[in-house]
């Protein structure tokens, strides 16, 4: 009997392994998979080829820097200096977070004013105000929602109430940089932002992360996140079973059965912890499953020679591909996009990002490959639900138009600085498959609000006593942040 047991040793059940591992408590981990982390990781993708790519979730901004120093975790974030570029003809908007007189000056050029650099910095020390009033609450008890917005004040309306596309319109006239704030909205969730909530909900956790809004990356890619975190949790006496898949949970008794090359077997716990998606979790429990969820991105993985010609020759390729490079993402290209997906069709200029984490950490590539000038590229492509994918041949035309969307804002193709056979893609259906993340949701179900609706002290209660959620699918979970690990572990603890 062990006094907790957690399914799934991703970040989240890492996070709780080692919060109550070092309160003291017998802790036992159970993985499906041969190695933990869950989406976060990194990994030599391409066989022969020394580059270690976060093969899925790629940035750092959830992550409150209170769990990294309560654990004591090693982790090493670097800031991005340009924020992001955007290619618009033959120029571009370039945001320089270290000068703002030349952002204000790529401001000017591609809008034709200053308006728009002056509502930018207003937006944005909105959403900042908003960062610092928030944050700190995601992993404190949850609050009513009448107390957090007294508590967020003035951008409370714009930022959880009125649809975020009707508040971009009204705070921006640009169709690119209209387009450029919207992509926080839409980063793996399929929503129509002049209508949708939801996509609210998705912008709001992309711009508080840890009080900042800042996407970091961290040295050594996301392995060296959960890789750390692995280190703490077993330090302190967690126990971690790998390839042990979890296949039933009895809440009543807390007996956690899972599956490995020997057979079946039994282990209790006096709390389990789940950090499994909640359709998952409905499937082990014998319950009857929740409305299935649906992901709605294109992950591609690259390894390039050099980087690509830009058609902008006042901005260095490095700094427009180190920090967030936006591809054909204006507002008119997003909602294009959307409508033809909802439609059921690929996009026919699919918008995407990309960045090149080897240009802020060269540490993931060999030394061969630093010096020849190669460059890690990943890219995240944006409304391509899973629905689309359910035909043959479905995923090879989507990367095929991303490609030549991506062609379509350089000066040369992609494909002539493609080191040979270094490109993995991935939709929802392949995260089904490889991950088993219900229809490919990287947040395992649509995002909440970070308040209470109803739900116990931490929001990560079930209709179980001894059955809590831990996983990015509890309130205020979703991306790498460890925040439904460290409640999960809170109320186990009664704090």
């Amino acid at each position: 009997m062990f006094d907790v047991v957690i399914a799934g040793a991703g970040h989240n059940g890492l996070v709780a392994a080692a919060y109550l591992a070092r309160a003291g408590r017998s802790v036992l981990l159970l993985e499906r998979f041969g190695h933990v982390g869950g989406l976060a990781v990194s990994a030599q993708a391409f066989p022969g080829v020394e580059a270690r790519v976060s093969r899925y979730s790629y940035l750092v901004s959830l992550l409150p820097s209170k769990v990294v120093t309560d654990l004591g975790l090693p982790l090493d974030l670097r800031r991005r200096r340009y924020s992001s570029y955007t290619p618009v003809g033959n120029g571009g908007l370039l945001v320089d977070g270290g000068d703002e007189d030349r952002t204000a000056a790529s401001f000017a050029s591609i809008t034709g004013s200053g308006h728009e650099i002056v509502a930018w910095r207003r937006f944005y020390a909105m959403t900042a105000a908003a960062a610092t009033a928030i944050a700190p609450t995601l992993i404190e008890p949850l609050m009513p929602r009448e107390r957090l917005r007294d508590l967020v004040g003035e951008p409370w309306t714009d930022l959880f109430e009125r649809p975020i596309g009707q508040v971009v319109n009204e705070w921006f006239a640009d169709d690119v940089v209209r387009g450029v704030v919207l992509t926080d909205a839409l980063i793996g969730t399929f929503a129509d932002p002049d209508a949708d909530l939801l996509a609210n909900r998705c912008f709001l956790y992309h711009v508080i992360g840890d009080g900042t809004g800042d996407w970091n990356v961290p040295v050594g890619g996301m392995g060296a996140v959960t890789g750390g975190l692995a280190d703490i949790a077993r330090g302190a006496g967690a126990q971690i079973r790998l390839n042990a898949e979890v296949v039933a949970i009895d809440p009543a008794t807390g007996e956690v059965t899972y599956r490995d090359e020997t057979g079946e077997h039994t282990v209790t716990g006096g709390k389990v912890l789940a950090n499994v998606p909640p359709f998952t979790l409905a499937r082990l429990l014998g319950e009857e499953e929740p409305e299935r969820p649906e992901g709605a991105q294109l992950k591609i993985n690259m390894v390039l020679r050099r980087l690509p010609r830009l058609k902008d020759h006042s901005v260095d390729p490095r700094e427009a591909f180190s920090g967030t490079f936006h591809i054909n993402e204006s507002r008119d290209q997003l909602a294009a996009a959307f409508r033809q997906a909802s439609a059921g069709r690929i996009p026919d200029l699919p918008p995407a990002e990309v960045y090149c984490h080897s240009l802020t950490d060269p540490s993931i590539l060999g030394a061969d490959l630093r010096e020849s000038g190669a460059q890690t590229m990943t890219l995240f492509g944006l409304h391509m639900p899973a629905r689309l994918f359910d035909r043959p041949g479905a995923k090879e035309e989507a990367v095929r138009r991303t490609l030549a969307s991506i062609d379509s804002v350089l000066a040369e193709p992609i494909e002539d600085v493609l080191l040979p056979g270094c490109l993995e893609a991935k939709t929802p259906l392949d995260l089904e498959k490889d991950a088993a993340l219900p229809g490919g949701h990287i947040f395992h179900q649509d995002l909440s609000w970070p308040y209470a609706e109803g739900e116990g002290r931490w929001g990560v209660e079930t209709a179980h006593e001894r059955l809590l959620l831990c996983g990015a699918g509890a309130r205020r979970g979703g991306g790498v942040s460890g925040i439904p690990g460290h409640n999960a572990a809170m109320a186990v603890l009664g704090r």
